[in-house]
């Protein structure tokens, strides 16, 4: 794995995925190619697995929050737009503190992080974006962040 340019982590069970990880000790070795520059990447349970906390599902139950590696602070959502409970979970979860601010990424949209910090929203589809979730007084405060199409 450390020889590699891009490690991609394809969509699943994000809590088999790292249980899986963390006793093989992969974890470790994906923390040690991140360090080293290689580009990590995924979506679905591929993108839970980078932040600290993902909104996940297991086959047939609730909405919660796991947690990730870590190497990126805050929560996402996947599928924010794409699944009919994951928005509203997820809004009620980070209102409740259930789960920490963060983001909600459409179906054909991407994060692209540097160095921890956001840098770009993509797409693929032109109505697709990202959406930053802050908890505030009363309630989430959703902020749509634009992304560039990819065409």
């Amino acid at each position: 794995m450390l020889e590699q340019d891009i490690l991609y982590v394809g969509g699943g069970s994000t809590r088999n995925l790292l249980a899986l990880w963390q006793e093989w000790k992969l974890d470790t070795i994906i923390a040690l190619a991140y360090q080293n520059g290689i580009i990590l990447t995924g979506l679905s349970a591929g993108a839970n697995c980078w932040f600290e906390e993902g909104l996940t599902d297991p086959l047939n139950g609730s909405l919660y929050a796991a947690k990730g590696l870590g190497i990126l602070s805050g929560s996402i959502c996947p599928h924010f737009n794409g699944e009919i409970k994951r928005r509203p979970a997820y809004l009620a979860a980070i209102e409740q503190g259930r789960i920490m601010e963060g983001y909600g990424v459409d179906d054909s949209a991407a994060l692209h992080f540097v160095d921890e910090q956001l840098m770009h929203v993509v797409c693929s589809r032109k109505e697709a974006a990202a959406h930053k979730i802050n908890r505030q007084g009363a309630g989430p405060i959703e902020e749509r962040i634009s992304a560039a199409y990819l065409n």
